[in-house]
């Protein structure tokens, strides 16, 4: 998990202000498979029902969040029926394996581990898989005890797109909002680790008691997040 400054966070808003004055390349929600490019809504679930879900917040955090080290602490967990969620932004993490995009000289923050692994003991790869950070256990919130667990199922909501990722690293025990080089480049989100990003917008949907095994197939999570998405709607 990375620690981005003011000054990175600007320059990432810099480069995302650029980038919305692109035209948008929508891709065929009937192909979970393609995550990996941007624009994909995977599953059957729709973005806005999923939101209309999470629009009131009942706080089971002790405390709240900052999403970067020097913004002021406002982002709460929220619980629901099964599942709990967080609105934040989106750093990237590219922590894990070494790859062409994540590597020490395109990550100022690099570091070649994850708090969870494959299931052959290595750690995760970021460029290729979708995978969330949740912050450390602390006085603030215990994810452990909330029924979050490593290669559990996340729903990654941002401008209208719906993604599918599991639970892949912790991060600082303050901070909240991160996910991996893939779950960014997924939602059309830069997945420049150094200046990428979203500054806000991004919700995240983590169901209680979940698992895509093996925590590396991301086909796996997306039919597993399908149906618990699916379930989230009709529970709350």
């Amino acid at each position: 998990m990375r620690i981005r400054t003011a000054a990175l966070a600007t320059a990432a808003g810099t480069a995302l202000l650029a980038a919305a004055a692109l035209p948008a390349t929508a891709q065929p929600s009937a192909v979970p498979a393609a995550a990996s490019r941007p624009g994909v809504t995977e599953g059957s679930v729709s973005a806005a029902d999923l939101l209309a879900k999470v629009k009131n917040c009942s706080q089971i955090s002790n405390g709240k969040y900052r999403t970067d080290e020097e913004t002021p602490a406002t982002v709460p967990v929220c619980g629901k029926k099964n599942a709990v969620f967080w609105k934040a932004d989106m750093d990237v993490d590219c922590d894990g394996q070494v790859t062409a995009k994540c590597n020490k000289d395109t990550d100022p923050w690099f570091q070649a581990d994850t708090r969870f692994h494959q299931s052959d003991g290595k750690p995760l790869n970021a460029e290729k898989l979708p995978y969330v950070v949740v912050p450390s256990v602390s006085g603030i919130w215990n994810y452990e005890s909330a029924g979050i667990k490593g290669g559990g199922v996340v729903a990654i909501i941002y401008n209208n797109k719906v993604e599918y990722a599991v639970v892949g690293d912790t991060g600082p025990e303050k901070i909240i909002g991160e996910a991996s080089y893939a779950a960014a480049k997924g939602l059309g989100i830069d997945p420049d680790p150094a200046t990428g990003g979203a500054e806000s917008g991004v919700t995240y949907i983590l169901f209680k008691n979940s698992k895509a095994s093996p925590i590396e197939s991301h086909s796996e999570a997306v039919s597993r997040g399908d149906a618990l998405a699916k379930k989230f709607l009709q529970e709350n």
